[in-house]
């Protein structure tokens, strides 16, 4: 039994900020590769950054000096720090992992809105 739960989305004007918190729980005996995704109205889900349990981030170059993705692995929690949003960060942000409980598979949250808009 795991769950994901992402927080801190809303409403923010251009050029603002917002972070999101992706937290797990449940029986976790440990949390690999986590990441987040986005999907706008009409549009395919994509990945917007993404941190493994060891090696370098990644971020798609929409997102490149904007937005930081980090993890509190004490916390099982994930977080991206959203900088600078543009409009066109408007979308639902869903957070994904990979976790070992019983078994090893990904797991997603319910997603959390974000609207950029003056």
């Amino acid at each position: 039994q795991v769950q994901l739960v992402e927080s801190g989305g809303g409403l923010v004007q251009p050029g603002g900020s917002l972070r999101l918190s992706c937290a797990a729980s449940g029986i976790i005996f440990s949390i690999r590769a986590m990441a987040w995704y986005r999907q706008a109205p009409g549009k395919e889900r994509e990945l917007v950054a993404a941190i493994p349990s060891r090696g370098n981030t990644n971020y798609a170059d929409s997102v490149k000096g904007r937005f930081t993705i980090s993890r509190d692995n004490a916390k099982n929690t994930m977080y991206l720090q959203m900088n600078s949003l543009k409009p066109e960060d408007t979308a639902v942000y869903y957070c994904n992992a990979e976790i070992s409980s019983v078994y090893v598979r990904n797991y997603w949250g319910q997603g959390t809105q974000v609207t950029v808009s003056s």
